[in-house]
């Protein structure tokens, strides 16, 4: 029996230090939280990948963390590169986190051209009144991006709150943008063979 390679879709997290990039990725990783006092600093890119089930897809998101390098050195492109999707992170309590994303939305668009890029609002436990950024601040900056952000979220790593919903839609996200790509790909590795479609011809016709 022919083993059924599951797709990777390389996900990066941009945005300052500081916003709860490296507690996402905790969360994704094993949905665990460690407050800021009991953390050991580390540098490093890392990644990890988890498999979902969208329909009947199989899609594995390769998750990649800065480990702190952006407080050290501009991240490389090497970072960026074969990102189907970036998520752009900022902390709600922050508002200098929220308007540097235009820095970080640049960085994304000139070396992963191709990604869909995400906004996500860290830090959604604060009670009432307590964040700097709102709704219609985040609404704006859609806005001012025409359309080059595909949702938004907020989450709170803190009690694990839309990390997980996040994820799940963003995973659904990226297997329909690429449902074709996927089922061609299934088809063969299935001893299918895919061949460029003439001129006139159904791209879809298998020979």
């Amino acid at each position: 029996m022919a083993l059924v390679r599951i797709p990777e879709q390389k996900i990066i997290l941009c945005g300052e230090y500081g916003v709860g990039k490296s507690s996402l990725f905790r969360r994704f990783l094993n949905n665990t939280f460690v407050p800021t006092s009991d953390r050991q600093s580390t540098l490093g890119l890392d990644h990890y990948e988890k498999g979902y089930t969208v329909g009947d897809k199989e899609i594995k998101l390769q998750l990649w963390d800065t480990g702190g390098m952006e407080r050290v050195a501009s991240i490389t492109s090497s970072y960026y590169k074969f990102a189907e999707a970036a998520i752009l992170v900022f902390a709600l309590d922050n508002a200098a986190s929220f308007h540097s994303l235009s820095q970080h939305m640049l960085e994304i668009v000139t070396y992963a051209e191709n990604a869909k890029i995400y906004l996500c609002g860290n830090k959604s436990d604060l009670e009432a009144g307590t964040p700097q950024v709102t709704d219609s601040d985040m609404e704006a900056f859609c806005e001012q991006c025409q359309s080059l952000i595909s949702a938004t979220y907020k989450t709170s790593c803190k009690t694990g709150e839309g990390v997980e919903e996040m994820f799940r839609d963003i995973a659904t996200q990226l297997v329909t943008s690429n449902r074709s790509r996927f089922e061609l790909q299934a088809l063969e590795q299935h001893g299918f063979k895919i061949e460029p479609a003439e001129e006139g011809q159904d791209p879809s016709c298998i020979c």
